[in-house]
């Protein structure tokens, strides 16, 4: 065993003393004292607590060597009772046999008030397979199979892979009930029929390559990606985007593993469900919109000159016109947000990295952007931003505001600016935690590390002028961003297609 840390060894010092120190424990160990100095004794531990097996009792036990020593009577100074001995309360009665504390944590989702439910679902899948030719479904049969199970419409590639179908190229009705039998006995509520169907055996989560058949069949079958079907060099680019935009926002813990708890608190399953009523791919604006990937891939084809799915540290530092400071994007490169999905090479961005960093760059007010620009600036680790991180940053920063013709504030001054902003509760010292309840990281981060919102803000402030007036309020900052960077990349489109000697764009419009 591992040695205990000092503070797990003090707390293991406390519960052994309070286990020495419980009048039971005492009898325990008095009785067993007993024994071992009279080996013929066969007295109670309960004994203890009556009157024959008081210490002070000279007539409960004939052989005064085996007795314990006399307890002392309690004495006090004043007008209260003095107590000769002080009676203890009996232990507790434990519960009767075949009577148990009732289940309270359910990780698949509580069992179903009645085994008969099971039957009744088997039914009624038996049933769909009987309208089937030959009694097998392929998938191009799974829709009817997926609603005779209660499931959302697009759960049908799932289901289809999970029965074995990949293998086969159809299921049979027995290779699909005996499948969907082990689903309904063991999981009983959507995330865990969801992480059993798309997740490898054995697994309580996903990882990021589960949801390739899955998306691949929303892309093969989806109304509104009918256009795409036919430039099937980009079905990976869409499905990586996606991908990305999933874990982005339902893998709070960054393990890279969704859990069954993940999925139930998002909102990825009530997507997914979406997906059948709304024929409009783009009108899935949290994770599954055409627009939004078209945006985020133009976006990196732009910086990815050579055009190898990479990009590097000078290629980034030319994103919006070079507003990223180059403290900031080391940082990104080090390691700090970029977690290890795929062996990458040295000093190179992924494709599927770059989505994250957008995501974070253009809405920070999101839970996992706050996240991902604090790990980038706590650059000890140690989970808090101290006022050297904080001028480390804000160094280049006002170089760069000089630069421009700005006079940067003193860092002092900015300091004492940001702490009455965040309202750390440890002074001197900010946390995560502050970062997220002050409602103001975007406002924050941008003073360190991206001088061009950050002078757009302060003039907006002087001028006294709202951001985004005319869009719409319950759009988040990406999905105004998506829309305004869609909408010019059109019109740029619409613009080249007049020049006959025009590119053609990064993906199909």
């Amino acid at each position: 065993m591992a040695p205990l840390t000092p503070r797990l060894q003090l707390k293991v010092d406390e519960l052994f003393r309070r286990w020495l120190g419980d009048p039971h424990t005492q009898r325990a160990l008095s009785h067993a004292l007993r024994r071992i100095r009279d080996p013929g004794t066969t007295s109670d531990p309960a004994a203890a607590a009556t009157p024959d097996a008081d210490p002070g009792n000279t007539t409960s036990d004939p052989n005064p060597a085996s007795r314990p020593l006399p307890r002392p009577a309690l004495r006090t100074t004043g007008p209260r009772t003095v107590h000769a001995h002080r009676k203890e309360e009996p232990p507790p009665q434990s519960p009767p046999p075949g009577h148990s504390v009732p289940a309270f944590y359910f990780p698949c989702g509580r069992p179903p008030p009645r085994p008969q439910d099971t039957e009744d679902a088997i039914a009624l899948v038996e049933c769909a397979f009987e309208g089937l030719p030959r009694g097998r479904a392929g998938l191009g049969d799974m829709a009817v199979v997926a609603k005779a199970c209660g499931c959302p419409l697009y759960w049908k590639a799932p289901l289809f892979y999970a029965a074995g179908g990949e293998r086969t190229g159809s299921v049979s009705v027995h290779m699909f009930v005996a499948m969907w039998r082990k689903v309904l006995l063991t999981c009983h509520d959507d995330a865990a029929r969801f992480v059993r169907l798309l997740g490898h055996p054995g697994c309580s989560g996903l990882i990021q390559e589960d949801f390739v058949p899955f998306l691949q069949d929303v892309v093969n079958s989806h109304p509104g990606l009918a256009f795409l079907r036919a430039a099937k060099d980009f079905h990976s680019r869409y499905i990586t985007t996606v991908i990305q935009r999933i874990f982005y926002t339902v893998n709070r813990s960054w393990s890279g593993m969704i859990s069954r708890e993940e999925l139930r608190r998002s909102s990825f399953l009530q997507a997914v469900s979406q997906l059948e009523v709304e024929p409009d791919i783009n009108r899935m604006t949290s994770f599954f919109s055409y627009e939004h990937f078209y945006v985020i891939y133009c976006k990196f084809w732009e910086l990815d000159l050579d055009r190898d799915l990479t990009i590097d540290r000078s290629d980034l530092a030319r994103h919006g016109d070079g507003a990223i400071s180059s403290r900031m994007i080391d940082r990104i490169f080090s390691g700090a947000v970029t977690r290890a999905r795929l062996p990458r090479k040295v000093g190179k961005l992924s494709y599927a990295d770059f989505v994250w960093f957008l995501l974070s760059e253009e809405d920070k007010t999101t839970p996992t952007s706050t996240e991902y620009w604090f790990r980038c600036m706590d650059l000890d680790g140690d989970g808090a931003l101290s006022m050297f991180e904080l001028e480390f940053f804000y160094e280049e920063q006002a170089q760069r505001m000089a630069a421009r013709g700005v006079e940067p504030l003193p860092f002092h001054d900015l300091a004492r600016q940001v702490l009455d902003l965040v309202a750390p509760r440890c002074p001197g010292r900010i946390t995560l935690r502050d970062l997220k309840q002050c409602g103001l990281a975007g406002e924050f981060f941008d003073a360190f590390f991206n001088v061009d919102k950050y002078l757009a803000r302060e003039q907006r402030e002087q001028a006294g002028t709202p951001q985004d007036t005319d869009s719409d309020p319950a759009a988040s900052a990406w999905d105004r961003y998506a829309a305004e960077e869609y909408d010019f990349l059109v019109a740029e489109e619409a613009m080249a297609e007049d020049d006959d000697d025009h590119d053609e764009g990064p993906c199909p419009l």
